[in-house]
């Protein structure tokens, strides 16, 4: 499994369909593609969402991204995660 960062931003209309079915639908698309759900957070300021998910791979992340968007009316920007320890380690060999 690969970790993804996705950074949500609302549309108008997305914005006034807030609800906990919308978060469920995320959820379970997340699950469908064989990841899952670490961590969601609402934040103010230029980013309206930050999400932590486990998938596959980065087919997997595209689609979720791309599927969010779509379906949801939420534009994300899905960045792959490497924990600092891997990542000290895969630059310092």
């Amino acid at each position: 499994m690969a970790t993804f960062v996705m950074f949500g931003k609302y549309s108008p209309e997305a914005l006034s369909q807030i609800s906990t079915e919308r978060t469920e639908r995320f959820t379970k698309m997340i699950t469908d593609l064989g990841g899952s759900v670490r961590a969601m957070y609402a934040t103010l300021g230029n980013v309206d969402l930050v999400i932590v998910v486990d998938l596959p791979g980065v087919e997997q992340a595209a689609k979720a991204s791309v599927t969010a968007s779509r379906e949801l009316g939420i534009h994300f920007s899905t960045h792959p995660a490497i924990a600092v320890k891997d990542f000290d380690q895969l630059v310092s060999s």
